[in-house]
């Protein structure tokens, strides 16, 4: 039965019921539905910075409220789940959880029209014939030759390939980098398979230039955004744009000619 002092509040426990799940004191199916609510009330502007983080990535198309609805799909996931004895922080589990949750929605959503699935299916391949060819990243005036394209046409076709890179680089973090912490000992496949990709990844990152690895580091490490990245690289934010894109399609490819292919 919850105490009260003499002002009429709660005492810290059962005011602040986050602090008794995080702790570890109940797990969330023993909280009443008011002590459920306040949880989830607390931890709901996390959900929403963690969605505008990510919406930064995407086109206009993708609504915000999608990521949150999502993400608080996520977060009540965390909460059925959490397990403390595992020594995880609330924090870092449900964040995972979260960004874990949003990601899956991007990947049933069907976010790029048919037009523009075809623009980046052709600059896709246009880009591999013109590297191939000449042994360098092609120039967009390259790639309207190409394709026969417009420059309009090339550049929302490039925005939005790397939107596409983004979101799965992103997946990747999720589902191999983030899930590291919520590995308990009783899991050694995945602890394997985790380092395995972890080496595999790592690998080739360092056969990324320097300044397409800096651009990786600022971006998904440090979380800076264009503008901050470029500040920091003294360069423009279309050369950052520019490194960014041709170090994920060189992840990628690599990814799939080293892994995916047998090579």
């Amino acid at each position: 039965m919850e105490t009260s002092s003499s002002s009429g509040k709660s005492s810290s426990s059962k005011s602040n019921p986050w602090h008794e799940l995080e702790a570890g004191g109940r797990p969330w199916s023993q909280f009443n539905p008011r002590e459920q609510e306040n949880i989830v009330r607390h931890y709901a502007p996390k959900i929403r910075i963690l969605a505008l983080r990510l919406k930064n990535k995407l086109p206009q198309r993708v609504e915000l409220g999608e990521l949150i609805s999502a993400g608080s799909i996520g977060l009540l996931d965390a909460l059925g789940k959490f397990r403390p004895e595992l020594g995880i922080k609330f924090d870092t589990y449900s964040e995972n959880r979260i960004k874990g949750s949003m990601l899956d929605e991007l990947r049933r959503m069907d976010w790029f029209s048919r037009g523009m699935r075809q623009k980046v299916k052709m600059l896709d391949e246009a880009m591999r014939v013109i590297e191939h060819e000449t042994g360098a990243t092609p120039t967009q005036a390259q790639l309207e030759v190409r394709t026969g394209m417009s420059a309009k046409d090339v550049q929302q076709g490039l925005e939005a390939l790397q939107n596409q890179l983004c979101v799965s680089l992103d997946a990747f973090q999720e589902n191999f980098v983030g899930s590291r912490e919520s590995l308990s000992d009783n899991e050694p496949y995945q602890t394997t398979a985790f380092q395995e990709m972890v080496d595999k990844i790592a690998g080739l990152i360092e056969e990324l230039t320097p300044r397409e690895k800096l651009v990786i580091s600022l971006y998904y490490g440090e979380e800076l955004n264009m503008k901050e990245t470029a500040q920091v690289m003294d360069i423009t934010e279309g050369r950052v744009s520019q490194l960014h894109s041709q170090a994920l399609v060189k992840l990628r490819d690599n990814f799939k000619r080293k892994y995916e292919n047998g090579a």
